[in-house]
């Protein structure tokens, strides 16, 4: 006995319906990972673990990347290194002088780790820098 006997009839016919749909299983399908997805997740993971660790562990990286940043700045400009596409006057300039910390933090939308700035006078304020950064960052 399943726990679907256990219900009325009527809510059987209604679970049974809405999961025979093919919209049902294309959502389904689209959940479930195959063996390539998850080696390529793990390794994402695991990269960004190192650099996590390293990060907290080595000021000279951190610092390393803070100057990369900025040189990134200053020679392609703030719009194609950060993925926000507004930020106030006061963190432009804080960002600009160099006045930040670089952070990995995960990603609420799709539950990966990030690299991000917060700057140093709003610690609440995360900004996360943009993925085509982040793959020049991985060459080097």
């Amino acid at each position: 006995m399943s726990w679907l006997d256990k219900l009325p009839s009527t809510e059987q016919q209604k679970i049974r319906k809405r999961m025979r749909s093919p919209e049902a299983y294309e959502r389904l399908r689209e959940r479930v990972k195959g063996p390539e997805d998850l080696e390529r997740e793990m390794e994402k993971n695991s990269e960004f673990a190192e650099l996590k660790f390293d990060l907290e562990t080595e000021p000279k990286l951190k610092d390393e990347l803070k100057e990369l940043i900025e040189s990134e700045i200053k020679s392609n400009g703030i719009e194609g290194l950060l993925q926000v596409e507004e930020l106030s006057d006061d963190e432009l300039d804080a960002i600009s002088r160099g006045d930040f910390d670089i952070k990995m933090e995960s990603n609420d939308e799709n539950d990966y780790e990030q690299i991000v700035i917060v700057i140093a006078e709003d610690s609440i304020n995360h900004i996360p820098l943009d993925i085509s950064f982040l793959s020049k960052l991985k060459k080097k």
